[in-house]
């Protein structure tokens, strides 16, 4: 069995702790906790005839005066960078986060934004777009209340691991 640890941050209150809490346990909670630190759960999945086991690190929310700590990034396989797409300062937040774990870290990063059961105030444009495309191996848009995009997310992200590690394997 393969097992690797998945980061996910963000701002406070996008629904990172939500988005795991749907994955692992299939439920949804309207009562919001604040993360204090880290929470970690664990899921397994079979990928292409392959198990393998995430280890999930609910970072707690991040802004300008309170940014996770680096050492929560060591050993990670994959990043989920959350943000809402009810606040606009979220994704802004999100950017400078991925900027800074991409100091302390080199693996992949996808894009989640969540909470696409409610309208939408975000208002880029294209160039706005393309240009954070182009940051994330992957962008899911999800839904930790109804499910949408949750499973898909995560088991995406285990087939891009899984592919990063065949590759390795072939070019030593």
């Amino acid at each position: 069995m393969i097992q690797k640890k998945i980061c996910l941050l963000g701002a406070s209150s996008v629904g990172k702790t939500s988005l795991v809490k749907q994955f692992v346990e299939g439920i949804f909670s309207e009562k919001y906790q604040t993360t204090i630190g880290v929470k970690v759960d664990k899921k397994a999945l079979i990928v292409d005839d392959e198990k393998i086991n995430f280890m999930l690190w609910d970072i707690e929310g991040n802004d300008r005066y309170n940014v996770f700590e680096e050492r929560y990034l060591r050993g990670a396989a994959g990043l989920i960078i959350v943000v809402d797409q009810t606040r606009a300062s979220s994704l802004i937040e999100g950017l400078d986060i991925h900027t800074l774990a991409k100091q302390v870290t080199s693996c992949p990063a996808i894009l989640a934004i969540n909470k696409s059961d409610l309208p939408s105030t975000w208002h880029l444009s294209s160039q706005e777009q393309e240009a954070y495309n182009d940051l994330f191996s992957l962008q899911f848009n999800t839904s930790a209340k109804t499910g949408a995009q949750v499973e898909n997310m995560f088991l995406a992200l285990a087939e891009l691991l899984l592919k990063d590690k065949r590759n390795d394997v072939t070019t030593k």
